[in-house]
């Protein structure tokens, strides 16, 4: 969702720690997807970092178990405590070649600051983040961005 990346390097793991990983280039910002999809997979808004996939080395491989969520998506879990570790598109796109890692994996989250949130109109209104500056797009300007979301807006389904 951005591209702005350090030269930080930060771990994380799964919540029952089978699955670990260590990122390279990990980016200072973070992005909100509100899309009904990010909402059921994570049970509130996906918060993620962006980080290109050779710059992530993953252990417990073995538990790691991909869902293709759409035609240009997939999402991974934690095949023994179900924790979600990652949104990738899979489609060649400009938001290719990137893991989306949810920020609560992260050993230490903090330092990041929230740069963009998606699909805004679809946020639900009990949701509320503090702070000010960040880039907000509705599924309209997110569709704009991306035009093989298109296809699922107008027939109804869910993007991510």
């Amino acid at each position: 969702m951005n591209a702005t990346t350090t030269e930080r390097t930060a771990s994380g793991a799964c919540l029952c720690g089978t699955v670990r990983f260590v990122a390279r280039g990990v980016p200072e910002k973070f992005a909100a997807c509100h899309c009904e999809m990010c909402r059921r997979w994570t049970g509130s808004a996906l918060l993620d970092l962006d980080v290109p996939v050779e710059n992530v080395e993953w252990s417990g491989e073995e538990h790691i178990r991909t869902f293709q969520s759409s035609d240009w998506a997939e999402r991974a879990w934690c095949d023994r405590c179900g924790s979600n570790l990652w949104f990738r598109m899979t489609q060649d796109n400009e938001w290719s070649g990137s893991y989306g890692i949810p920020l609560g994996l992260f050993d230490d989250a903090s330092g990041f600051e929230m740069s963009t949130e998606i699909f805004i109109d679809q946020k639900p209104d009990s949701f509320a983040y503090a702070g000010t500056g960040r880039a907000v797009l509705t599924r309209a300007e997110c569709v704009a961005k991306f035009p093989a979301l298109d296809d699922a807006t107008s027939q109804g389904a869910d993007v991510t």
